[in-house]
This record gives C-alpha cells, structure tokens and sequence, in this order.
C-alpha cells in the first residue's frame, strides 16, 4: 500500500563493531595499558553488535526468567528457568571472560580490558551482568581464604558455562546474599542464624530478602554466628550431589532488570562454610562489595553510552523541518551534552579499574577506596536523567518497547540502588575521609594532576579541599550535606581526568558545562555554554 511506504526512519542500528565506534572507550583502554587487548575487545565489540546478538538481549528481556519451586512429583527444586537467549548471551560474555578475566591472567591493564569487555556486554543486555559481576567480584575473597577458596577458584576463573546445577561442574558462577527484610543496607540487623556442625560447617537458618542470580552455583551470605555477623560460602550443590536447602520464596517484580532473577530466600539447615574470622563478616565480604560497586560504575557508563549511540544513530538519519536533526543547532548540544557526560564517566571507570590491577601500589589502592564510591554514587546518579534525555531525542519512537531506550531508561536506577544507595555511599565517603585520611591524600594527589589547566577547575579544587576540611573537622555537621560534597568530588575527578587526557574540545566543553556559572549547565543535558565546539564532540558519539 502507497500509505505504508516507510520514509524518514532511521536504518536498524546493528552489525556494528560496538567497541571500535566508541572512540572515547578506545582511547581510555590505550591510556590505560589494555592496548594489548584491543583486537580482541574488537572482535567482542562485532559480536555484541550483531543482529542476532542484540535479538537474543531483547528476547531474555521480553521472556522474563520463570521460577519452579517443585517437580512433577511434588519434590522440591527451587531453580529458575530462563530463556535460552538469556543463556546465550552469558554464556558468551563468560566466554570472553567478562567474569574473572583479570583474575585469572593478572597484569597492567588487566581489569582495564576485562572492565571493557563488560561494559560492552552490559551495554547490550546488562540483566546477565549481575552474576557476572559477582563471580568478578568474589574471586579476590576467595583468594584471600584459600582453606575455602581453593576448590572454587578454577572454576569461577573458568570460561566455561554450565548452567544446570549439579555437583562435578568445572565452572562456577557466585552471588551473594546479605540484606535482609528487616534491615536492609544494615546489614549488622540480619536475624540469620549460623549454628557450629560437627563438621566444621554450620547450618544456616534465616531470610534473605534480595538474593539476586539464585541459580548461581554459590553465594557469599551474612549469618549471626556465636561470636558475631560472620561470611559463610553456601554452595547450591553439595559435595554429594545433594541439593542444599535453599528454598526460593518468590521472585522480585522489578522496575527494571527483568532478564536477570532477584529473590526472595529461605535457609533452613542449610549448610555454610565459614570464610575469613567469625565475627568479621563485613570485613571479609568487603571486597566484593568493592568489586560490584565498581561494575556499578562500569555498568551506568556502558548504559550511558548505549543511549547516546542510539541517540546519535537517530537524529543522523531522521530530518525535519528541512534538516537532518543533528544539523539542526539545539539538537547539536544535546547530544553533545549527552557525549560529554558519557565520556567522563568513561575515562573515571576505567582509571578506577586500573586501580584494581594487581600492580597497585599503597597511593592507587588508597586512591581507589575513596574514588570507588565517589564514582558509584555520582555516575550511576547521573545515569536515569542520561537515559531519559537519550529517549526523548528518539521522540516517540524512544518511549516505545520496540526500540531499547525504554528498557534502558528503567535498568539505570538499579546501578545506584544496588550495593549501597545514595545516602549509604555519601556515608562511606565521609566515614573514609575521616577516619582513613590516606585515602584522601591519594585522591586530592590525583586530581592535583591537572592543576593549571584550567582556571574553573582550580578553583573547584580549591573549594573541594576547602570543604573536605570542613568535613573532617566536624563529621557530624556535614552529614547534611554529604551528598553534596561527594558531587564535589566526582566532578573534581572527571573534570581533573578529562583535562588531563581528551580532546581540547571535550575538555573545555566539560569543565565550562560542569563547573561554570550557569546553573542550568551540567543540571539539563543541551544547555551547554556559548562557544562550545559541540558538532565536535557530537561527532564522537
């Protein structure tokens, strides 16, 4: 039919190499020390940018995981069924070592290249970066308790996935489980009770009220022990081929985050095998926190740059009013903005990540203490208003399932809920300028770094230490403004990271957007300054 001839849409934006379009990120891996790892994060990025690729992220999305609690026969199974895209997809992020490949092949840039290779997962389809993120982040735990971790370290290093749950696997995928329904991020309130076994294990009985990736094939889980909240490894399968009690009450009805399972559970004589001290249970667990705030990051930034790119792909193929919409100046800025904010985010993520290599020295593993929440309490704020503004330039089409900005805009808010919300992370912020004043001094080193660059900048650093002061000086005044003061220091890193190394365009254009005058720059994406080179920046999205 004459009326159904399709004009002035844009092409599918698939089959493209989602690594190598994405400049900032290439630049940030070779800056880094990944630049070894460039080809293969190439043949990753064709990968997820595939058609069928990107099919199977929004058929795992649509055909939502389902839980079966019994068998035919009335036995109990609690297991999880996902879709079979949902398995193809993890199976080849895990293929890529997107989980554990910094841990099993350490060396400059390792977590650099494996943070890349997870962003570009994540970028696609980032249900299924869940367990990957926790298997990444589980692995220097178990490192640090080899009495425990041992047996489990070859197959969380494995590039293998095994899906079914069963004893004898030569791969292994981790969660965790630690918030409970009458505590929340206060963890010390958990009732779950550890009872002594004579075999040295304990029985674990209690509630898990958010238990995300329950098929997983172990769990690092919080339990009042004795001698107080200790960690405790809790496999799925026993050694015996046994299932371990771990019935799954529900499944969460989630905003976002639909491909991947979040659950309720029930420990009932479970058996948990102590790892690390009793009584030391958040100290022992800390790492992997650290671990998957920083994927927190990596996955806001990854989400940042999916908006942008379908954004820019958009208004490159869509006219009105006589011009190609990225012709037409107010849309320039916009994406423009939008390019901006994804590659501070970009270059911070993968500083960070360098940080974690294992080649730290005293400075970069004090620096990454107080950066890592910095980060993750600023990036993944700033991710649901990126994904919203990356929608809106798709108009309607953007608010439709059909295209992937809606999903999108819904999986942003999960970055900053997830492994401490916003008040929890300004907390942990101010709990470490105070009482571990080295982590300050290797951060205000790093962002003393682009001193003299820029004028804006100083004075913002000025103004940051000036505050910084404050705050240690008198912790519980300036609880109220703690929030505030980790903005502070979010913008000082990025502003401090892209003077140092972008473009002079994007250089200029961040710090004048971000730390000028106008209160709107910087709070609404487009409402950049006069005599910023936007078609500039707006070519690199």
């Amino acid at each position: 039919m004459a009326t159904h001839t399709v004009t002035n849409q844009a092409p599918p934006r698939t089959d493209l190499d989602e690594f190598g379009t994405n400049v900032a990120l290439v630049e940030a891996v070779v800056r880094f020390d990944a630049g070894a790892h460039v080809d293969d994060l190439h043949t990753t990025g064709c990968r997820v940018g595939a058609a069928a690729f990107q099919a199977d992220a929004e058929r795992a999305n649509v055909r939502e995981p389902q839980l079966v609690t019994h068998d035919r026969w009335g036995n109990r199974v609690d297991e999880v069924v996902y879709d079979e895209a949902y398995h193809r997809v993890i199976a080849a992020a895990v293929a890529d070592g997107a989980h554990t490949a910094a841990s099993a092949r350490p060396g400059p840039g390792a977590n650099v290249a494996r943070a890349t290779t997870f962003m570009l997962y994540a970028q696609v389809e980032p249900g299924h970066a869940c367990p990957v993120s926790m298997t990444h982040a589980v692995a220097p735990v178990l490192a640090q308790h080899p009495e425990v971790g041992a047996d489990w370290m070859p197959r969380v290093h494995s590039r293998a996935y095994e899906p079914e749950l069963r004893a004898g696997k030569s791969s292994a995928l981790f969660g965790m489980a630690m918030t409970e329904k009458q505590g929340g991020s206060d963890v010390r309130a958990g009732a779950t009770r550890a009872t002594p076994a004579a075999s040295g294990t304990a029985r674990l009985t209690g509630h898990k009220w958010f238990c995300s990736a329950p098929m997983s094939d172990g769990f690092l889980v919080l339990a009042q022990a004795p001698g107080g909240l200790s960690c405790y490894l809790v496999p799925r399968v026993l050694p015996d081929g046994t299932r371990n009690p771990f019935a799954i009450q529900r499944l969460k009805d989630k905003l976002g985050n639909r491909a991947n399972a979040s659950s309720e559970i029930e420990f009932d004589g479970t058996v948990g095998v102590l790892v690390g001290d009793e009584g030391r249970g958040v100290r022992t667990i800390i790492d992997m926190v650290a671990g998957t705030r920083l994927d927190c990051v990596l996955g806001s930034t990854a989400g940042m740059r999916q908006a942008v790119a379908e954004a820019a792909w958009h208004v490159r193929h869509r006219a009105a009013f006589g011009r190609t919409l990225i012709d037409q100046p107010a849309m320039t800025a916009v994406i423009a903005d939008l390019q901006l904010e994804t590659e501070a985010a970009t270059i911070t993520a993968l500083h960070l990540a360098r940080a974690y290599d294992d080649d730290a020295d005293a400075a970069a593993i004090a620096f990454r203490r107080l950066a890592t929440p910095v980060a993750k309490y600023w990036i993944c704020k700033r991710g649901p208003a990126h994904a919203y503004e990356a929608l809106e330039c798709l108009g309607g089409n953007g608010y439709t399932e059909a295209f992937p900005l809606a999903r999108r805009y819904r999986e942003q808010p999960v970055m900053a809920v997830w492994e401490g919300s916003g008040n929890v992370i300004a907390l942990d912020v101010l709990r470490a300028l105070v009482r571990e004043p080295e982590t300050w001094e290797a951060f205000d080193h790093e962002v003393g770094r682009a001193r003299g660059a820029s004028a804006l900048l100083d004075a913002h650093l000025d103004r940051t230490r000036t505050r910084v002061a404050a705050a240690v000086a008198d912790p519980a005044s300036a609880e109220v403004s703690a929030r505030s003061l980790v903005g502070a220091l979010a913008l000082a890193l990025e502003a401090s990271l892209v003077a140092r190394h972008s473009p002079a365009a994007v250089a200029d254009a961040f710090i004048a957007g971000r730390l000028g005058d106008d209160p709107a720059a910087g709070a609404l994406f487009g409402a950049l300054p006069s005599g910023v080179d936007v078609a500039a920046i707006a070519a690199r999205a």
